[in-house]
């Protein structure tokens, strides 16, 4: 069967073609839903070759690759320059059993725009494919409407931009965005630099000549905070946050100026018991192990302020992905029924979706006028039953059966279990406000709509 889509956005041929063409188009436009996930970039739009693996997004061992990888060849003969590529599966098992041929246009439409079309013809219900293509037709029109919002905010030109952490959650995705808005990545490495955009970044004593040509600093790596919080894990998780963060900081200063830091933090540092009080940048730290540890490490950026770098701190909270995180996890467990809110329900979540994650650290590297400490938040906090519900009500599932408020502390500890899943902190994101930062889900019911693939085509909810 086949199945046959169109979608105008509002740029011209182009650009659209551009951003097809760039490095990270098929990692923006690859559904987290999806049980394939990028692997490797086609190298080119006429005759490159991308490859797909099957992977769960749950955590652990369950997120393993569950067989072969998916191997998608563009052919030369079909391929126009600026307007048609194509590509087909080559790789058994599924070419055999789906004989995917997907055939991508670019046209221009009325008034400068631009008509996307796609047509697969495969051996796969429509009904299967219609939120792939609802979300990559979707993904790639809010992010080139991001570009032109910021267009006006720097001095335009492209930055070399630096990323530890780049294999993570959100380094992934912030790699794929630079890529496809214009700017070079380099991506810092503790193993030896096997490729062009790699560089070697040893943690404990990295070379002075690691930031040489880096616009723009963006420090995300560190041991997960997720885990049972022992002693050793707390020390573990600080290690590998405030010791490297500082030597980053001192190589950054000794540049006099030419880059910028642009550091994670987490809205941890704020404790996790403040119920009903609205915290902001300007709110004073809580207490606790995480809150210590985050405030330790946003220190550790000092030597870089002192210097007189832009330094921008990026407090996040719960990050919202279909492909990773807890959202997975959760999302697995509600479609079995089993689903409910944790505890009482009551405690608030600040939370973010991915892509706007993923947008505030754009911001960063290329708005000069940022500085200083930003919440990474959605506008719109919620509390745990409320967002349970709405994941419910997403997947067309019920929410009726709560978890015990001790069950976190089977897998995280005591102090685990209050310091993460039952966190009460109602955050705004006030230096997002005052900068007049558009957000693209400011509403949890539309991030999670688009992480787990129940969107509508464009123009419908």
């Amino acid at each position: 069967m086949s199945i046959e889509l169109e979608h105008t956005i509002g740029v011209d041929p182009a650009t659209a073609w551009g951003y097809f063409a760039a490095p990270g188009a098929m990692r923006r436009l690859a559904p987290p839903f999806m049980p394939l996930r990028p692997h490797r970039e086609a190298d080119s739009l006429r005759d490159g070759v991308a490859v797909l693996v099957p992977r769960s997004a749950l955590p652990g061992p369950l997120g393993a690759r569950l067989g072969p990888a998916w191997t998608a060849t563009h052919d030369p003969a079909a391929y126009v320059d600026g307007e048609r590529f194509v590509d087909r599966c080559t790789s058994q098992p599924y070419a055999g059993l789906t004989g995917w041929v997907h055939e991508h246009t670019v046209t221009a439409g009325p008034d400068g725009t631009t008509v996307l079309g796609d047509r697969v013809d495969a051996r796969v219900p429509a009904r299967l494919l219609e939120p792939m293509f609802a979300y990559r037709h979707r993904q790639m029109e809010r992010d080139l409407e991001r570009f032109r919002e910021l267009e006006g905010l720097g001095d335009g030109r492209p930055r070399t931009v630096a990323v530890s952490g780049a294999s993570g959650l959100v380094g992934e995705a912030l790699v794929a965005l630079l890529g496809v808005a214009g700017h070079r990545v380099i991506r810092l490495v503790r193993r030896p630099a096997r490729a062009a955009d790699e560089r070697h970044w040893d943690p404990e004593s990295p070379s002075t000549d690691l930031l040489d040509g880096v616009d723009t600093l963006v420090h995300l790596a560190g041991a997960s905070i997720a885990g049972r919080f022992t002693d050793r894990h707390l020390d573990r998780v600080r290690d590998s946050r405030v010791g490297p963060t500082r030597r980053l900081a001192e190589l950054v200063a000794a540049r006099g100026g030419r880059t910028a830091l642009v550091c994670a933090s987490a809205v941890g540092v704020y404790g996790p018991d403040r119920g009903d009080e609205e915290l902001d940048e300007h709110s004073d730290p809580g207490t606790g192990p995480l809150a210590e540890i985050v405030r330790d490490w946003e220190a550790a950026c000092e030597p870089a302020r002192r210097a007189g770098a832009r330094v921008v701190t990026v407090r996040t909270g719960i990050v919202l992905s279909g492909a990773g995180g807890m959202l997975p996890a959760l999302a697995a467990v509600t479609r079995t029924g089993l689903g409910g809110r944790l505890g009482s329900g009551r405690q608030w979540m600040s939370w973010i979706a991915l892509d706007d994650l993923t947008d505030i650290y754009l911001r960063a590297v290329t708005d000069d006028a940022l500085a200083g400490t930003v919440t990474a938040v959605a506008p719109h906090a919620v509390r745990n039953s409320d967002f349970t519900d709405r994941l419910g009500s997403v997947l067309h599932r019920p929410t009726v059966v709560p978890v015990p408020a001790f069950a976190p502390g089977l897998l995280l500890g005591q102090r685990g279990g209050h310091e993460l899943a039952l966190a009460d902190q109602l955050v705004r994101p006030r230096a997002l406000g005052d900068a007049a930062h558009v957000f693209r889900y400011p509403r949890v019911s539309d991030a999670l709509a688009h992480e787990l693939g129940a969107e509508g085509p464009p123009g419908q909810r």
